[in-house]
């Protein structure tokens, strides 16, 4: 691997935080309840991540735990990065999980520069800071007490019903600073669930973690996302998965048409021509070439079926593409200000939720974020 090659003691500039050194890794793990996982432990220099001001992303500064993702969802954009590291953006990526083990502490005395400026911070915008990982290595408590401490407002998007385990410490902070929190949930069929998205929890578990958030004070938003050409994309599929996450109590929902980047496609095209072969025509027809997002047309077509069906089961929320850079953000950290104090916010029974902060309207997703500069 390119972070074994490296000089002892030599930095490298272009390398992710944690491998800039050879000494940086501490130790490569496999256990018995994380079968056919590597965990490479290293130890991170640093841990808020600068996102390029040409970025098309709506927030400036992200925290990424992990690097590699055990959900191995077959269509993951950020699986091309992962080829930094001279590893495949297929099983590699699914099986080989960095980890950046004192990235609180580091985060925390990041914090407490007199140079920071206590912007929105943006978790879960490349690989998930709820995976599986973090019921070994517990990362996300110390993440959350350190922005907390420094007056940091954040926003988490996961697949991981893992964060229920952490929505009292949530709780508590966003009786101090601005929390916002959204599920991403692509797949509302379990048979094809667990064939594109194998480590993930499945939609019902999902949804009940969304529930157990929005009676904990929280407005949830749910990603809709990515919506699969020919696989979810029917007025019935899409009506179904509406009805769900209405009845699970999200407020607002970000959809949007799969995209296929570098690494993730080729990927996910091989998965494709095993299971659904009929389909790589079409797919080659929709995504020709080096081409990472659904025509123009498809995406317009799509709007026409979901716009109504948002408004049929009373649901805020549009296209992913919908805003521009520097708009407020729904269930995101945003460029917009959200140091601004929002409005309390009330639990499902109706109760105040005293302390407890509503996100902001409008939407961007994160689904754009591939650079590497972003880890």
């Amino acid at each position: 691997m390119r972070w074994q090659g490296q000089e002892l003691g030599v930095a490298d500039a272009a390398a992710l935080p944690g491998m800039e050194q050879l000494n940086g890794l501490v130790r490569s793990v496999t256990t018995p309840e994380f079968a056919g996982v590597t965990f490479h432990e290293v130890l991170c220099k640093s841990a808020l991540n600068h996102v390029p001001s040409a970025s098309a992303m709506p927030f400036d500064w992200t925290v990424n735990p992990y690097r590699g993702c055990s959900h191995a969802c077959v269509y993951c954009f950020a699986r091309g990065t992962h080829e930094y590291l001279e590893l495949d953006a297929g099983r590699d990526f699914d099986t080989q999980v960095v980890v950046k083990v004192n990235v609180a502490e580091v985060l925390g005395r990041e914090l407490r520069r007199g140079s920071w400026q206590h912007e929105p911070v943006m978790l879960g915008t490349n690989t998930d800071p709820y995976q599986r990982a973090e019921g070994r290595y517990k990362l996300m408590p110390g993440i959350v007490s350190a922005l907390t401490e420094s007056g940091t407002p954040f926003s988490i998007l996961t697949k991981g019903t893992l964060l229920r385990r952490d929505l009292p410490l949530l709780q508590e902070a966003a009786r101090e600073v601005h929390v916002s929190l959204a599920m991403s949930i692509a797949v509302f069929d379990d048979e094809l669930q667990h064939l594109i998205e194998p480590g993930t929890p499945n939609a019902t578990a999902r949804l009940e973690t969304v529930r157990a958030a929005t009676e904990a004070g929280f407005r949830v938003t749910v990603f809709l996302m990515p919506i699969i050409p020919h696989l979810t994309d029917s007025i019935a599929a899409i009506d179904h998965a509406l009805t769900r996450i209405k009845a699970a109590g999200a407020v607002r929902v970000v959809y949007g048409a799969l995209h296929l980047r570098p690494g993730a496609k080729q990927w996910f095209l091989q998965w494709l021509a095993e299971r659904h072969p009929e389909l790589v025509s079409s797919y080659r027809g929709l995504y020709p070439g080096a081409t990472a997002t659904a025509p123009k047309a498809y995406r317009s077509w799509l709007a026409k079926r979901v716009r109504p069906l948002l408004r049929v089961h009373g649901l805020d929320g549009h296209a992913e593409d919908d805003t521009v850079r520097g708009g407020p953000v729904a269930g995101l950290a945003s460029r917009a200000d959200a140091r601004a104090a929002p409005p309390i916010i009330t639990t499902s029974r109706g109760r105040a939720a005293a302390g407890l902060r509503a996100a902001g309207p409008g939407v961007r997703s994160a689904a754009d974020e591939a650079s590497t500069r972003l880890f």
